[in-house]
């Protein structure tokens, strides 16, 4: 390639040539990761640690979403309701595996210049590639799904919109993200952390009213045997892990990382990971505290009441005022619930758009590519809701995030490897602890995964 191509002068501008120092690529490396976005923020070349962290702020919120979108209500709710405050423990270990875990993808997407889904299509041969891309899809359909039916119920519990036009209404929300996109990028980082801070809000609120056991919290915390010996515990904890590590968020923060300015030299790009992964960390300890809160709400509300069948997110809603006697809770819970399904509309658009560029080379306009996503996610939802009414979506939405959890090594393995791979990474390469503990973590998932298939078929 010229050394005058735009997309060359783009990289040396912004993140540095990814092959110029790491020969183990097969490929220069073709359009840069987002390419509209790419390179966007500005970052203040020799501005104080404060000001250049404040620059760097913004993707971990993107990516914190993932981890409390309304699959991981599903989950949680279900979970605290019917084993208590056991399942924290799960919430807490699935929390610490992200860290790990989204600190590699801004190593990528930083050190070597590429998004997870381009690496793959780089490293693989075509039928390998083809196969992730297809994980990855099937990754992301399953997280469309759980927004789809959580913001369908978010608006039947706010305004009485019946659940089968609620979720066609949804694939609307296209429109949302186009405006957003219009502002920039920065617009887009606002608008997640705004929501976020309503949604924060709103479990604060309702965690005051049910007043939880906090000895019984703190203990929920400490790992027990029983997560896997009692089978439908196990599920349950699949699902909080699948709902926490989730696939595609892997492939969107390497590509959301590139969207800094941070410049071509080696001191730039380590100090870009340093930041990045300070951002995704703060991010994903505010994911961990509402995480934590859906299941503690449902704890100290459901379980201790009794209730321990609430599996259903309409259920718990209706449960809530005379449980905590306020009619302001359910109203907060409502909220919350449709303030995630928009926030989880924008990553999942964006994460589309990273994983079919990356592996296929092939764009497409961001409104063209969420409809399809969204059709695809609508049409089980639809059925779902027709056939079996709000039970049965609230099954679907647990089935989905175990589904996002036996996804989970296709992505994490590779993120691995190339980490691991200094021919790859070059002086970016992770550090051997980093390795050890990523290598665990993909361990323990593959592990739990397999044990739910041979549960599964042993009825």
């Amino acid at each position: 390639m010229d050394a005058k191509s735009p997309v060359i002068a783009a990289e040396s501008a912004h993140s540095g040539p990814p092959a110029a120092d790491q020969p183990g690529w097969r490929t220069r490396g073709g359009d840069p990761s987002l390419a509209g976005m790419f390179g966007s923020v500005q970052i203040v070349r020799n501005g104080s640690f404060w000001r250049k962290l404040l620059a760097f702020l913004g993707p971990g919120y993107l990516v914190a979403v993932g981890y409390m979108d309304p699959g991981n209500w599903a989950t949680s709710l279900a979970g605290g309701a019917k084993f208590g405050y056991a399942l924290l423990t799960v919430a807490l270990v699935s929390n610490l595996m992200a860290i790990v875990l989204q600190s590699l993808c801004a190593r990528l997407g930083v050190g070597a210049g590429r998004d997870l889904a381009q690496a793959c299509r780089d490293s693989y041969p075509k039928p390998v590639a083809w196969l992730l891309w297809l994980s990855a899809e099937i990754a992301i359909t399953a997280t469309d799904l759980a927004e789809v039916i959580g913001t369908a119920i978010g608006l039947n519990l706010l305004f009485g919109i019946p659940l089968e036009i609620g979720v066609i209404v949804t694939a609307l929300d296209v429109f949302l993200i186009l405006a957003l996109q219009a502002f920039g990028f920065r617009w887009i980082e606002a608008f997640v952390v705004a929501l976020l801070g309503v949604i924060a809000a709103c479990f604060a609120i309702q965690i005051a009213m049910a007043d939880p056991d906090w000895g019984q919290v703190i203990r929920g915390f400490a790992p027990t045997a029983e997560i896997v010996a009692n089978k439908e515990m196990l599920f349950l904890a699949l699902g909080i892990l699948g709902a926490t590590v989730m696939p595609h968020n892997l492939y969107l923060h390497s590509g959301l990382v590139q969207t800094r300015g941070y410049g071509s030299s080696i001191a730039e790009r380590k100090e870009a990971i340093k930041l990045s992964t300070i951002d995704s960390t703060i991010a994903l300890c505010l994911a961990l505290t509402i995480n934590a809160s859906i299941l503690i709400l449902a704890a100290a509300a459901f379980h201790k009441s009794g209730r321990t069948d609430v599996a259903e997110l309409g259920q718990a809603h209706a449960f809530l005022a005379p449980l905590l006697g306020s009619g302001l809770a359910p109203t907060l819970f409502a909220v919350a619930l449709l303030c995630c399904g928009l926030n989880s509309t924008i990553t999942a658009t964006l994460s589309g758009q990273i994983v079919m560029e990356g592996f296929l080379h092939l764009r497409m306009p961001p409104w063209l590519r969420r409809l399809i996503t969204r059709m695809i996610a609508i049409v089980p939802a639809v059925a779902v809701t027709i056939w079996y009414g709000e039970k049965g979506t609230g099954q679907l939405l647990i089935l989905s995030q175990v589904v996002l959890s036996l996804q989970l090594p296709f992505a994490v393995v590779p993120l691995v490897l190339f980490t691991a791979s200094r021919s790859k990474m070059g002086p970016f390469t992770a550090p051997r602890w980093i390795t050890a503990l990523a290598a665990i973590t993909a361990a323990i998932i593959i592990a739990l995964n397999v044990k739910l298939v041979v549960d599964f078929f042993a009825g």
